[in-house]
């Protein structure tokens, strides 16, 4: 019964789950009490004109409700969490409705022989092969699907099953109905293969975007912004937005409060340490009643706490440590075990650049401060101190760039790769990431692991410090009414922050969700004022500073910006091109440009792979390498395409690996390519639904 035991908790969202082959569009992980929603005439919204009424919204949203509590049971339930669930449960149904639209107008329908074809068929639908397939063969154990269809006690979880499956039949016919057009060709596969496979060997000279001139020489008019706007109007489609200015009033713990919870645990350290039953104890006393016999590594831990907890003297089982203060919490430890973790932790700090990577500008001013902070650090000015000067990542630049213990999985994959291959002590040359460029040291490596169980009391604010900061917020707000905002702000020695342009169920910049707050937004009238808004997080003073209903952004002065930028870009590339192809006279040689201009350096390469746009020696350019693919070997070619400017590039080579099986790869890739093919071909159609569909979101 376990298997069906597993079925019956995974059912309620199953339903509610597309689980066609490629339309996996509607994932639910949530969580909060929901008692029911209410609405004008029980109307949620509407898709295309058809209503969709709140016992639907409220179906879906308690079943998902249900799944968060299940999967996230130490989770913490804020507003900004609700709001988030109650979008995707919105966004869940729309697309539900939407799908069954489409299987309305392609008269697509299901006979009941046909469901029961499905689980008699050598490859069953697949909330069977989830839960019925043999972990050793991967095949059906019909045996155990068989006695648990059989089974009266599942009769009632058999039903959902059967709706389950009934939808991913539709579906699939639904995909068939849109895929019969498409098919894989020999010379795609070839196209494929030859790309994933192709080495090449050239010699370039790159050209930053700098080489066309000065910013000054490239001015851009009020009139080509607007009008790039104009002709790019559906880029900038948004739905209707806010933006406001607000003061925050957090709710932070006293020193007093994080006291008091000290005492507590300590008063039943002795206690914990004598219990018998860890389970019974821990659930009773823990706000984390999972926390028995978890095993631990100092990633688990700030590193205060974990250099207190894996200090030598208390690694052995029986040892009672804490209680920790710990990232808001303290927590008190009982050691069962000391073991090796499987993968190791590693330590580091780093030095956070950022920069816009559209910006040819900022890729230079960023290498360049990049180079300083090298030269700097083998003058022997310490890493530290350079962090706290330089680096963007203001949490860790205090301490000095520390960013603590982690594991392989907890970082982006660029910084992971860079840290776990390093050795301690190594300073790493910048690794890039989508937040910026790193510099990175590699403070150590530890394979230490505990088995614990603990107790843990989150450091809350009390009432008396939740009155006294509710107190500051009113009698500001009473101020800013009576004097203004921005005066009460300056007497008050506080800081506005902007929330930027937010919709009614989006995320609110500096504030996160906030259904309070966007009720209010989207009710009030610009330059209103608001009264205390009270959240889990603090207390909110909002002035309304702008309101769009357009349906697409406002050409403001940050927009400007980003236009102007982009068509300076493409003023510069257009004169570095002329620039370029002026050079390509006859007789002219890479390394006779290259002697022009002492700035200008050469690159040869071999192996440079097509698959990644990785260049030996260089870095990772894709565009650079995909111009490549297009050249006659031995000729200078035209200028080519980087992702900083362009190039002249002297093909050397191009070749495939020795010994390659291209007919093997070809038949290998197949499969991939169609399924590829569909899923592309679904997802886009899905897309397009979706964005031609008159959608009404009547929620309140």
């Amino acid at each position: 019964m376990a298997v069906m035991s597993s079925l019956r908790d995974k059912t309620h969202i199953i339903l509610y789950t597309l689980l066609g082959a490629f339309l996996a569009l509607i994932i639910f992980e949530w969580g909060m009490n929901f008692s029911g929603f209410t609405g004008k005439a029980n109307v949620a919204g509407k898709v295309n004109g058809k209503s969709i009424s709140f016992s639907q919204y409220d179906e879906v949203y308690k079943a998902v409700t249900e799944n968060f509590r299940r999967t996230s049971p130490n989770a913490e339930l804020t507003p900004e969490v609700e709001l988030n669930l109650q979008e995707q449960a919105w966004n869940g149904v729309v697309d539900q409705t939407l799908l069954d639209q489409q299987f309305e107008k392609f008269g697509i329908d299901l006979q009941d022989r046909e469901v029961v074809e499905a689980f008699d068929s050598p490859i069953p639908p697949m909330v069977i092969r989830q839960n019925f397939s043999d972990p050793a063969t991967g095949m059906i154990d019909r045996k155990k699907l068989e006695s648990a269809r059989s089974d009266p006690r599942n009769k009632e979880l058999w039903m959902q099953i059967e709706k389950v499956v009934r939808r991913e039949l539709k579906v699939n016919k639904l995909i068939n109905a849109l895929q019969t057009l498409e098919h894989v060709t020999d010379r795609e596969l070839g196209d494929i293969v030859t790309r994933h496979f192709s080495l090449f060997s050239a010699s370039f000279i790159p050209f930053p975007l700098s080489f066309a001139g000065d910013d000054s020489k490239f001015i851009v008019k009020e009139d080509e912004v607007k009008k790039y706007f104009d002709e790019h109007k559906e880029l900038f489609r948004q739905v209707p937005s806010r933006k406001a200015d607000f003061v925050f009033f957090p709710l932070i713990p006293s020193s007093k409060d994080s006291l008091a919870v000290r005492n507590e645990l300590a008063t039943i350290r002795a206690e914990f340490s004598g219990s018998v039953n860890d389970s019974d104890y821990v659930k009773l006393q823990s706000d984390r009643p999972t926390g028995i016999n978890v095993p631990y590594t100092r990633a688990d831990f700030s590193p205060a706490a974990g250099m207190a907890l894996f200090n030598a003297s208390n690694l052995k089982p029986g040892t009672m440590v804490g209680p920790l203060a710990d990232r808001g919490e303290y927590r008190l430890i009982k050691i069962r075990q000391v073991t090796s973790a499987a993968q190791p932790v590693a330590r580091a700090s780093h030095i956070l650049l950022r920069f816009n990577p559209a910006s040819s500008d900022d890729v230079q001013k960023v290498r360049e401060l990049s180079i300083l902070i090298y030269q700097q650090l083998q003058a022997g000015v310490p890493f530290e101190e350079l962090a706290k000067k330089y680096s963007a990542d203001l949490g860790s630049a205090v301490n000095g760039g520390d960013i603590g213990w982690f594991s392989k999985d907890r970082m982006v994959p660029a910084f992971s790769a860079a840290v776990f291959s390093a050795s301690p002590g190594a300073i790493l040359r910048p690794v890039q990431t989508q937040f910026g460029l790193h510099i990175i040291k590699v403070t150590g490596f530890d394979r230490t692991a505990v088995v614990c169980s603990e107790i843990v009391r989150t450091i809350r604010p009390s009432s008396e410090t939740v009155d006294s900061e509710r107190r500051r917020a009113m009698a500001f707000q009473l101020g800013a009414k009576d004097k203004g905002f921005d005066k009460s702000v300056t007497a008050e020695k506080l800081h506005i922050e902007k929330t930027g342009d937010f919709g009614r169920h989006t995320l609110i910049d500096q504030i996160g969700y906030s259904d309070k707050i966007a009720a209010y937004a989207f009710k009030a009238k610009e330059g209103d004022l608001s009264d205390v808004i009270e959240t889990a997080k603090g207390f909110y003073v909002i002035r309304l500073t702008g309101k769009n209903d357009t349906g697409y952004r406002l050409l403001d002065k940050d927009l400007k910006a980003a236009i102007s930028s982009q068509l300076m870009r493409e003023k510069k590339e257009d004169v570095l091109a002329q620039k370029l192809a002026a050079m390509k006279g006859p007789g002219m040689t890479l390394e006779k440009i290259a002697a022009t201009n002492p700035a200008l350096r050469m690159v040869t390469a071999d192996s440079i792979r097509w698959r990644d746009g990785f260049i030996p020696g260089y870095g990772v350019d894709p565009a650079l390498v995909e111009g490549m693919s297009g050249l006659v070997p031995g000729k200078l070619s035209s200028p080519v395409k980087t992702s900083e400017g362009y190039a002249l590039v002297q093909l050397r080579g191009k070749f495939l690996p020795a010994g390659l099986n291209i007919a093997g790869e070809k038949s290998r890739l197949a499969p991939q390519l169609l399924r590829a093919k569909h899923e592309q071909l679904f997802s886009e159609y899905f897309a397009s639904l979706r964005k031609n569909a008159k959608i009404e979101d009547l929620r309140p």
